[in-house]
């Protein structure tokens, strides 16, 4: 509120000279008087910066479109307990949620629904834990365990969330029986539960969002006067920011937005404001199942066998060709080690989880333990001091659950019964280890940096290698997931030309009508600041309402013609992969094989050795439009490609100041942006379109947008609801009347 008020008298100081010494106007400063000595903060510079992000550009060049695809911040451990029910209780609470069909599956995930699931799994979970007698109580005690592990999750956090928690109950068996009124009809006697926690955006997720916000704001858009706060508030800039439908992910698209306009507050009201979820959009992996298997079977195959898998150290000449590049030659041998530690670590986490659970029993049924609060850890941006020094792991997560998430990676990594390996399993061992090495390594578990490497190396070239072995199949896959993401980036380019083209032509022709008035009838006031726009984008979610912009008439800009568009997609890793693959690999398809790849050889080489494309992690398109140039010249319009690896730093780091942050603060610094282009290269929007438009999703194949969230371009709909919140509506309406 302070800059508002700093801002308010900065107008009207403005106001005031213009009508009593004109003068004077534009000889005095616009600074505050009290502000004039102030020493300017510099802004936080990403580490380790490319030269991919220059913020300004030379000639004739002005910034026309923004476009990144941004992955969330950091995230606690993703987690999922699969157990066979037989419990009447948890039976009947399926048929009560799906309407008495005992063939259809329920899913629960409000509070009223997760709460009558904790009520009888209170019931259900025994007062004693029994420890394994026999080999033919095994599958009793593991159901208990299991059972003992939902109770946990469910009581974690102090309130429910269905962002954070879902519940699904799956009938696998049924039996005919006779009710009272003599009828046959089916009963289920089993059903598949399936309990998913987890995932939840950590304290430092949130800072390294609002960290790349301000980063965005700081170094994405041409420095006039403030930059794009100035932007924004003249009206001449069109944001809009989707995210997918998980809750670390709008809530990284929140704090992000925080960072990006410097807002205040809480996180929520953001969320709700400017954040539209746009689940189709940002999903896909469905699309390409069949080929990640296929990818996923030879991965395990070639692990798991004692052959060398590819050394990628003695590539050919072009490392990136190589099936299954980045595979270490010893995988399997890493793999049964692999094994080894997590057990080891396993074990002493069972240890510290002993003392929770003897405290556990000894309270009453329902005398559930204080949770930490989950709903208040959401809103830090800080590490909870307190739990740190009583030895309890960071966040919301106690010893039991702990205890269940790297027990669980034990048991399905490798399964002794069998003597089978699940490869599938190295990246969540990875995650699991990172995220210990970044937020528990107070509890000082032996080997589990040990492990961390030897995790590290599998993930490595396991990871990319998920989303295809070779450039062809990782164009393929990634083509499938990212189909509908690429057809609306195309979109987004597209009406940026076209509206830039718009404005251009009336510019040549001095066409001066589409100024309006807000109110017709108040000619003389200075508050006509908006200028009509009907050739807006096809997919906004007010394309029947007026739109606004600057009137330059009233604009006391530089440049009131300029009008900026900004796109932000938050989703998660697989369309992060998925849409680079396509970037460096859409030459090889049939129809494009005499042209040049849209990513440089330089880029190339130094992404076949970024194995990892980790938190914030992001993709930028920046399109430029050279106003000297003439409209139907291919080389009006220039795309701009750059990437991010995100948090892309090792937990192990022991020196520097990024060792400080993340022992001190638990977060990892976002590394800055590449180039993936060659410096003076020229890519046109043309060349753009046709290199990407064979995998896109057709414009015409988009249905009718839904309604969407908070728009930089207001529509007169929104601004009245704006203007009747705002405290001063009454007393300035009355004084403009």
């Amino acid at each position: 509120m302070k800059r508002y008020y700093d801002d308010s008298a900065c107008v009207l100081r403005k106001m005031l000279l213009d009508a009593k010494a004109p003068h004077l106007s534009s000889a005095i400063p616009p600074t505050l008087p009290w502000k004039v000595n102030e020493l300017v903060q510099p802004s936080e510079p990403l580490t380790r910066q490319g030269s991919g992000i220059n913020g300004t550009f030379e000639g004739s060049e002005e910034l026309r479109c923004v476009i990144a695809v941004i992955r969330h911040g950091d995230r606690t451990p993703k987690q999922k307990v699969k157990l066979k029910v037989t419990e009447e209780k948890l039976l009947n609470l399926m048929l009560k949620y799906n309407g008495g069909r005992p063939r259809s599956e329920t899913k629960l995930k409000s509070a009223v629904q997760l709460q009558d699931l904790l009520d009888a799994t209170r019931m259900l979970v025994p007062r004693t834990r029994p420890d394994r007698e026999s080999d033919s109580e095994a599958e009793d005690v593991e159901h208990a365990e299991k059972l003992h592990q939902v109770k946990a999750v469910l009581e974690e956090g102090g309130h429910f969330s269905g962002i954070y928690r879902k519940v699904q109950l799956k009938p696998l068996k049924w039996i005919k029986m006779t009710n009272d009124n003599g009828e046959v009809e089916e009963q289920p006697v089993e059903a598949l539960m399936v309990l998913k926690y987890g995932g939840v955006l950590t304290h430092a997720g949130r800072k390294q969002a609002e960290e790349l916000g301000r980063y965005f704001r700081n170094k994405m858009y041409p420095g006039e006067g403030t930059g794009l706060l100035r932007l924004h508030s003249t009206y001449r800039h069109d944001l809009k920011i989707y995210s997918s439908d998980e809750g670390r992910v709008q809530m990284s698209a929140a704090a992000f937005a925080k960072g990006l306009l410097d807002l205040e507050g809480q996180l929520t009201p953001i969320l709700v404001s400017l954040v539209s979820k746009d689940y189709s959009m940002l999903d896909g992996l469905e699309n390409a199942s069949s080929e990640m298997k296929e990818a996923k079977a030879w991965l395990n195959e070639i692990i798991t066998s004692n052959a060398n898998t590819v050394d990628s150290n003695g590539s050919p000449e072009f490392p990136w060709m190589v099936d299954g590049a980045g595979l270490p030659p010893n995988a399997s041998e890493l793999l049964a080690n692999l094994v080894k530690l997590t057990k080891k670590v396993t074990e002493q986490v069972r240890l510290l989880a002993q003392d929770e659970n003897e405290k556990l029993t000894e309270r009453s049924l329902y005398d559930v333990i204080p949770p930490y609060d989950q709903a208040t850890v959401l809103g830090k941006t800080n590490i909870d001091v307190d739990r740190i020094a009583a030895g309890l792991p960071c966040g919301s997560e106690g010893f039991l659950l702990m205890y269940a998430r790297w027990k669980k990676l034990e048991t399905d990594l490798y399964n002794e019964r069998k003597e089978r390996f699940d490869i599938t399993q190295i990246p969540d061992v990875y995650d699991s280890c990172k995220y210990d090495l970044l937020h528990n390594a107070h509890l000082n578990l032996e080997g589990l940096d040990e492990l961390f490497k030897v995790a590290q190396m599998l993930a490595d070239g396991v990871i990319p290698n998920e989303y295809g072995i070779n450039p062809k199949q990782k164009l393929k896959i990634g083509s499938k997931i990212a189909r509908r993401l690429l057809g609306k980036l195309l979109i987004d380019l597209r009406n940026t030309r076209e509206e830039a083209i718009t404005v251009a032509e009336l510019k040549n022709n001095h066409d001066h009508s589409l100024s309006i008035n807000i109110e017709k009838e108040d000619a003389e006031a200075k508050s006509k600041l908006f200028h009509k726009n009907d050739e807006m984008d096809q997919d906004d979610d007010d394309d029947k309402e007026t739109k606004y912009r600057l009137d330059p008439k009233y604009a006391n800009v530089k440049t009131p013609e300029r009008h900026v568009r900004t796109r932000l997609y938050f989703t998660s890793e697989s369309h992060i992969h998925s849409l680079m693959n396509v970037l460096r690999y859409c030459n090889m398809e049939e129809s494009l094989q005499e042209e040049e790849s849209l990513v440089c050889r330089n880029a190339l080489e130094r992404l076949v050795k970024t194995k990892e494309l980790d938190y914030m992690s992001h993709i930028v398109l920046r399109m430029f439009e050279n106003t000297e140039v003439p409209l139907e010249d291919p080389k009006r319009y220039r795309v701009e490609l750059t990437y991010s690896r995100g948090a892309d730093l090792s937990p192990l780091e022991k020196k520097g100041s990024a060792a400080t942050s993340l022992h001190q603060e638990h977060t990892l610094p976002i590394m800055g942006p590449e180039r993936l282009q060659e410096i003076g290269s020229y890519l046109t929007l043309e060349t753009m379109e046709k290199m990407i438009r064979p995998f896109a999703m057709p414009a015409e194949d988009f249905p009718p947008a839904t309604p969407a969230g908070f728009s930089g371009y207001f529509s007169k709909s929104v601004l009245d609801r704006l203007v009747n919140l705002w405290p001063f509506h009454r007393q300035s309406s009355s004084l403009g009347k």
